[in-house]
């Protein structure tokens, strides 16, 4: 019987791969047939390795999930930026490979980057998801947000709707 340690942890510079192919594999998996395809390519290849190297170096708050020696999701959080929302803190993405999907991975994930916002006296938290990614908006319902508000995002010549789901202890 073999033992597999799952890891949530800061996320270094020499995770900056693992992160890119984690975000372009879940990315994918969550939003082909939602987002038009030449605008999901763009969102995707814009987040390649230099890309995740720099934010992680300059202190951008990045977790990963560590199944065994392989990242399996990642949270990127940290204040909120929707200042017309009086939450503290965000998570600007939270992603998991989808083969890591429905295992409570995405549980622990959140769990970690919400405990780390608490930490720095972030006390509430805002999490937005596109109306249309199903999996996402029902993950939150059962984490207990509630939402509280409604916006659109545009990808080229399609306008999405999103919704902001809230925590407040």
């Amino acid at each position: 019987m073999s033992t597999t340690l799952i890891e949530v942890r800061p996320a270094k510079a020499a995770d900056a791969t693992a992160v890119a192919s984690t975000h372009d594999e879940a990315w994918r998996s969550a939003y082909q047939g939602i987002i038009p395809g030449a605008e999901l390519e763009k969102l995707i290849n814009r987040r390649g390795p230099q890309w995740w190297d720099s934010a992680i170096r300059k202190g951008s708050r990045v977790s990963v999930l560590v199944f065994g020696d392989k990242i399996a999701g990642y949270a990127n959080y940290g204040r909120n930026r929707a200042r017309s929302l009086h939450f503290d803190g965000e998570i600007y993405e939270l992603y998991l490979r989808p083969e890591f999907q429905g295992l409570g991975f995405g549980r622990r994930l959140f769990a970690a980057a919400r405990r780390d916002l608490m930490q720095s006296n972030l006390k509430s938290m805002v999490v937005w998801a596109l109306s249309d990614n199903d999996p996402a908006t029902e993950f939150y319902r059962a984490l207990g947000g509630r939402m509280v508000a409604r916006s659109s995002e545009r990808f080229g010549p399609k306008a999405l709707d999103k919704v902001a789901f809230a925590w407040t202890n």
